[in-house]
């Protein structure tokens, strides 16, 4: 079976779309077969950035390594049982017609709590939350007292979180490996920088997900949207020599491929 990678935080803003081509397309370079469903049915800001990327590849004539991206097909209503919901066969659909030819498919979640986001947390093998070193997007994993050092208990996001985890526990199936990524980071060392590493670290052994690094804040990720290419296309499309702040995000990149420990995957890039 395909192992399923969750891209999920219920506030939007986070960078989850950049995180979700980034991860898709490292896991290609690597020589895996990688699927795509973007459930953001409003924004489809994922899908935006692949079908992106399908249209300049074609006008440049170029083959370079690229998820496959899947819509969730329409189920008919008259299909459905008695209490059964649309949502959640439009996704195991889309899911089951991936399976068979990847070794991955990761899921980009909505920036809102939805019926789909619910599916696909129960879903995942491993689950990637981009978090803004904010207090603002802190609160949706645990709420702090006002000097922001003290834990006062699981938020709304965490919650949801262990509902997927019991549910999968019943099933039988295997713990969601959770992490947790520190997103957008600015390059100053300020006291909210720190207040929110500690809190993170004290909250990780709380409620149980491991902490990677992020993406800093650049500009080269909102530059590569319009054509759906990622850092690691720099070279293939022209780019001669990457500038110190493009070699820097490359080893973000890496780092955190090595974090996620994904099954049989190995870092060539």
């Amino acid at each position: 079976m395909a192992h399923i990678i969750v891209v999920g935080n219920e506030k939007g803003g986070a960078g989850k779309s950049t995180v979700s081509m980034h991860v898709a397309t490292a896991l290609c370079r690597a020589g895996h077969r990688v699927g795509v469903l973007d459930l953001d049915l409003r924004q489809q800001t994922t899908g935006s950035y692949i079908r992106n990327r399908k249209k300049f590849l074609e006008a440049e004539g170029l083959d370079l390594p690229s998820p496959i991206y899947q819509e969730l097909p329409e189920i008919d209503q008259a299909s459905l049982q008695p209490g059964e919901n649309v949502y959640d066969h439009r996704l195991s659909a889309a899911v089951a017609k991936l399976e068979p030819e990847t070794d991955f498919i990761l899921i980009d979640c909505p920036g809102s709590h939805t019926r789909l986001s619910q599916v696909a947390h129960s879903l995942a093998d491993t689950l990637i939350t981009p978090l803004n070193d904010s207090f603002v997007d802190f609160d949706l994993l645990a709420h702090v007292d006002s000097t922001g050092d003290k834990i006062l208990g699981p938020s709304v996001y965490a919650e949801m979180v262990w509902n997927a985890r019991q549910l999968r526990a019943q099933a039988g199936l295997k713990p969601i490996d959770w992490i947790v990524l520190r997103n957008r980071l600015g390059a100053q060392n300020m006291v909210n920088k720190q207040k929110m590493e500690k809190a993170l670290e004290r909250l990780a052994k709380r409620i149980g997900f491991r902490i990677a690094p992020g993406f800093s804040e650049r500009v080269v990720f909102r530059e590569l949207f319009p054509r759906g290419l990622t850092l690691l296309d720099l070279k293939d499309v022209g780019v001669k020599q990457l500038n110190i702040s493009n070699i820097a995000a490359r080893q973000e990149l890496r780092d955190l491929i090595k974090e996620l420990n994904l099954p049989g995957v190995e870092i060539n890039f």
